[in-house]
């Protein structure tokens, strides 16, 4: 009788414990549907159209990862370097941060395309070390990132020199993950919008992690870049072949015979238009930065500026990719020398009738125009290097316009804080690329290209 009263206890207790049980899983699920939803949805937008067959979908996640680690980094860096002290001396901060990183960067970046050339069967694990690169550098600035001393910058060094590596490789990887009867620059186009998007969902989170302490943005990026560890190692083994590949070299005029190391003037001109552009990009952020600091919009405050001209900034460089890939590769070099003309235009109107209205349509107007020209030079490339040279010429491309970010930074902490001179200088800039691409560019497309177009 005892054993049967000891079955029966059991079976009450299982009774009891059931309804709990099917609550709890109940409750389980409904925490879990939005976030199971959400990375469905995801899922669903970047393998769309072949993507996720091909690989690109996995490329499109793994920048998107990329993206919102380097905003968790920017936001911890930012707030130690610039925005915690007085504007003199974030200044100055500023200003030591681009002598110790950004300038033994300009020397190195050279040396990153051809080093990539030799590692073309290590791709994967390029971008999977520039991920873990950053993770472990991340751990180690959240115990400098407090005090801001000199100890800060060689691991900052690091990190962009981690991020650079990444993006050429990115950028080299990209032509061997194309759907069936995907362009380039669609391409590019979904992918960097993956990127700009993951960087909007995750500077609030690291914003809201700053306000813990100074370190946790850090510990978000080492986090995330983990992650992005981990999703390098599962992009498709084709990623690694360098079959038929060789170094892409560039040339200012066209050759008789041109062969597989030859990359025509047409690839050039459009270089020289996107470094105008990107150089323009980083003189904004760096003197309009302390600009509206030290100046702010009428009746508000400089944290308001700054928001007001980084959104300007973002939603013309969103706009601009998502037109891009509309457009495709219609007439790439016109696209290129319209958006010359039009961001020269923005300049100079900025410069004549400076004001806060115009600051931040300039900046939405060189967001688009950067991101417009990038996508169509991608599309120049495709139509014109052929594909035995066309993850070479990516890889330097991208390592020639970062450095003309550098210089644009660098002018743009060197001037003197006078809005109508900043903006003088930044329509210069403009019309600097286009004296030195503008009739390339409309020569070429008046002629038209002798390379079959590819939509």
């Amino acid at each position: 009788m005892g054993h049967y009263d000891g079955v029966a206890a059991a079976r009450s207790s299982d009774d009891a414990a059931g309804p709990l049980r099917r609550t709890a899983r109940a409750i389980g699920r409904v925490l879990r549907y939005p976030f199971a939803r959400t990375a469905k949805g995801i899922r669903k937008a970047t393998h769309a159209h072949g993507a996720g067959e091909s690989g690109l979908g996995k490329l499109i996640e793994l920048h998107a990862v990329n993206g919102a680690g380097d905003v968790m980094i920017t936001v911890a860096l930012a707030s130690t370097v610039f925005f915690s002290v007085p504007t003199d001396e974030a200044r100055g901060r500023v200003a030591l941060y681009l002598a110790i990183t950004m300038a033994p960067f300009a020397l190195l970046a050279p040396v990153i395309g051809p080093l990539l050339d030799r590692v073309p069967h290590g791709r994967r694990a390029a971008m999977a070390g520039a991920m873990l690169t950053r993770a472990v550098l991340a751990i180690a600035m959240s115990t400098l990132v407090a005090t801001g001393g000199l100890e800060l910058y060689p691991a900052a060094l690091g990190v962009l020199v981690a991020s650079k590596a990444y993006g050429v490789v990115r950028s080299a990887v990209v032509p061997r993950l194309l759907p069936p009867r995907f362009s380039l620059v669609r391409a590019n186009s979904r992918v960097t919008l993956a990127g700009l998007l993951a960087t909007g969902v995750a500077a609030p989170i690291g914003a809201g992690l700053q306000m813990i302490g100074s370190p946790w943005p850090l510990y978000g990026a080492c986090v995330i870049f983990l992650v992005g560890t981990f999703l390098a190692f599962t992009l498709p083994p084709k990623v690694d072949s360098a079959k038929g590949e060789r170094k892409a070299r560039l040339v200012t005029r066209q050759e008789k015979r041109p062969g597989l190391r030859t990359v025509g003037p047409s690839v050039l001109h459009g270089l020289q238009a996107n470094a105008a552009h990107r150089a323009l990009s980083g003189f904004l952020i760096f003197f309009l930065a302390f600009l509206l600091r030290e100046h702010p919009l009428s009746g508000h405050s400089a944290a308001f500026s700054l928001g007001v001209v980084g959104v300007a900034a973002g939603a013309g460089n969103a706009l601009g990719t998502a037109v891009g890939a509309w457009l495709k590769a219609r007439g790439p070099e016109l696209i290129i020398a319209t958006m010359l003309g039009i961001a020269l235009s923005a300049a100079i109107l900025a410069a004549l009738l400076f004001g806060g209205a115009l600051m931040a349509v300039l900046c939405a107007v060189a967001g688009l125009s950067q991101a417009l020209s990038k996508l169509s030079l991608d599309a120049v490339i495709q139509r014109d290097v052929p594909e035995q040279v066309r993850t070479s010429a990516f890889a330097r491309s991208e390592t020639l316009l970062q450095m003309a970010w550098v210089v644009g930074g660098a002018i743009g902490i060197a001037l003197p804080l006078n809005g109508v001179l900043g903006m003088s200088v930044a329509a210069g800039i403009v019309a600097a690329g286009a004296l030195a691409a503008a009739r390339g560019l409309l020569t070429t497309a008046r002629r038209g290209s002798p390379h079959p177009r590819v939509a």
